[in-house]
């Protein structure tokens, strides 16, 4: 795929710098099919782009990615065998950002949810507006935290940190990201495009050859942690989304009400 195939998103380069920008406002920028099987393969076509050797990852409008469309999540509920070839795409994603030999900061101009948070994870840097809040509530919609964050969540903030965050589905402000080490620079809204841009910059003018290599190996233990644990993540959120804990936070979303969630099937 090339990336003037892109519907769902969009790509701009300027002085050796390309911009992917997911390109849903109105949905905050929620991912569906269509958006998450591009998801699948942008970041390979990324790496082979002749034009630029930096990426931004970034969102339109107020938000970076407020996680899953729910009426896609809905009609996966619906007939869960559906949720099966996501587990692939769940895998391409994290593998291709990973293993992005290019650096990619994540400009995060607003919040960053369930998906959103993976992506933003699985950049090289995060740039963050100081309104915009971090957070993966996947347990909150009945939901194992399948796509990625929490293979990378402890790595970055430790372990303990990142269970009360993952297990409770609680989302962290901007500032207290930073103070975790979750962030790298926190900055008014209107601030946010020139400490990204300058940021981008500077790793432009640097050796892209040794920054690429030095990168590789940074990654070589996320991408291994990947590598063993994604199946098992992606099997385990195929199985919630056969739930009635999933199928009851859907319909409490729908209605606006909290969900009311029962026992374990060994309690």
């Amino acid at each position: 795929m090339r990336l003037d195939d892109l519907k769902t998103m969009s790509v701009s380069v300027a002085n050796r710098i390309a911009t992917l920008t997911l390109d849903n406002p109105d949905a905050l920028n929620a991912v569906g099919p269509d958006a998450h099987r591009e998801l699948s393969w942008v970041f390979r076509a990324l790496a082979d782009d002749p034009d630029s050797d930096i990426v931004i990852l970034t969102g339109a409008g107020r938000a970076f990615c407020a996680g899953g469309n729910l009426d896609w999540m809905q009609w996966l509920a619906e007939d869960p065998t559906r949720f099966l070839p996501i587990i692939d795409e769940i895998k391409q994603i994290v593998f291709s950002m990973l293993e992005l030999p290019k650096p990619m900061i994540c400009r995060m101009n607003g919040d960053a949810i369930g998906l959103g948070a993976t992506l933003a994870l699985c950049c090289d840097m995060i740039v963050a507006a100081d309104s915009a809040r971090f957070g993966d509530p996947h347990v909150r919609v009945g939901l194992t935290a399948g796509d990625g964050a929490a293979i990378v969540l402890p790595q970055v903030i430790g372990y303990m940190r990142a269970k009360e965050l993952m297990l409770t589905g609680d989302l962290l402000s901007a500032a207290d990201g930073k103070a975790m080490g979750l962030i790298n620079h926190v900055v008014p809204a209107a601030e946010l495009d020139a400490k990204v841009q300058a940021l981008a910059e500077k790793l432009a003018r640097g050796a892209q050859q040794a920054i690429r290599f030095t990168k590789t190996a940074l990654n070589a233990g996320l991408r291994e942690a990947a590598g063993k644990q994604l199946d098992m993540l992606g099997s385990y959120q195929a199985l919630t989304v056969t739930t009635p804990d999933h199928r009851e936070a859907l319909a409490a979303l729908r209605d606006g009400r909290r969900p009311s969630f029962g026992k374990t099937a060994t309690d």
